[in-house]
């Protein structure tokens, strides 16, 4: 059995009707810059311990930026949910989450390359 992938709509739809949750298995500074509201945090590579409890007994829709890692690492997925809870893979991240017009929070943008390279002062 694999993950089966769905869309953003099709997420939207089981969390308002079925209860799913959500679950980002991006990196805290990936999360720290943009996150949907009330996903329970997992990033991939604390999967083998993380906390699954929020997700018991209901679907739960895994999900990253724009899909690749949530495909590529859905047999490990997989097994963490088992017994847990029912996986889904939300198919393109959250970036087809925000094209289908879902809200996200926005947090503070990295540092220009500039300032990364020089420090303060005003950029070109």
């Amino acid at each position: 059995m694999s993950v089966k992938t769905i869309s953003a709509i099709e997420a939207h739809r089981m969390m308002t009707e079925d209860g799913a949750v959500l679950v980002d298995v991006r990196e805290r500074h990936e999360i720290t810059r943009e996150h949907i509201e009330g996903a329970i945090e997992l990033p991939l590579t604390g999967l083998r311990h993380g906390d699954l409890t929020g997700a018991k007994g209901r679907k739960a829709i895994f999900f990253c930026h724009s899909g690749g890692r949530t495909r590529m690492y859905g047999g490990q997925i997989e097994a963490k949910a088992a017994g847990v809870c029912d996986p889904y893979v939300l198919g393109g991240g959250i970036l087809a989450w925000r094209r289908a017009g879902f809200p996200t929070v926005q947090g503070p943008k990295p540092p220009s390359m500039f300032k990364r390279l020089f420090g303060g002062g005003s950029e070109p």
